[in-house]
């Protein structure tokens, strides 16, 4: 029988030049916008011809996707960041301090506030930001699980993930309105995060012995 052929990383200076072009697209994201954003205009800042954007990146919105990707690599590292776990006073704790690294995220990045937060109306994007989404719900869940006894939750609901999702709703209004995530809008969108979780979780959870 035979094996399938292993996925082979992109080599280091093929991966140079998909940075250099995500680079590139980051910049004009944040600067202009989804709808100004082109091949074109992609290579011309990463100082590249178009072809070698295509050879990467198919379409504008294959560009987006991998954008989506990295912005939410950002999301994941600060997931597996550390966190003093004898600072929680219970799980209310953890859930602020996960919100306000992402915040952070959103704060600093422009491009991820366009791509995730901002109305584009690409299927695509769309798509692959709630699949990442299921992916952080489902290490959200066990980051909180790992500081606390949980109790059973729904298995045909992804519960953290839904969480993020509404509070990013709040986070997009924001965005919409005032092109920042305002600090009112930035503690209106944890409060909704943890009303949300607090329907499946009691106010009070058992810590684990770390």
């Amino acid at each position: 029988m035979t094996r399938p052929a292993p996925v082979r990383k992109p080599r280091a200076r093929s991966q140079a030049r998909i940075d250099s072009i995500l680079d590139a697209a980051r910049t004009l994201l944040a600067a202009e916008g989804v709808a100004s954003l082109s091949v074109y205009s992609v290579a011309e800042r990463a100082q590249i011809p178009p072809s070698s954007v295509y050879h990467f990146f198919a379409s504008v919105p294959a560009l987006l996707e991998g954008l989506t990707a990295d912005v939410h690599a950002a999301f994941r590292a600060c997931l597996q960041a550390p966190i003093d776990h004898d600072a929680l006073r219970d799980w209310r704790d953890l859930s602020r301090l996960v919100e306000q690294r992402m915040l952070e995220i959103y704060d600093e990045d422009a491009a991820a506030r366009q791509l995730i937060l901002a109305q584009h109306g690409l299927t695509e994007v769309t798509q692959a930001d709630r699949q990442h989404d299921l992916e952080l719900g489902d290490l959200m869940h066990k980051l909180f699980d790992h500081h606390f006894e949980l109790p059973k939750l729904p298995d045909d609901v992804d519960v953290f993930a839904l969480a993020m999702e509404l509070g990013d709703r709040v986070y997009a209004r924001s965005v919409q309105q005032h092109g920042q995530i305002t600090p009112r809008m930035a503690e209106e969108g944890m409060r909704v995060f943890d009303a949300y979780i607090g329907l499946y979780l009691p106010p009070y959870l058992p810590k684990r012995v770390l």
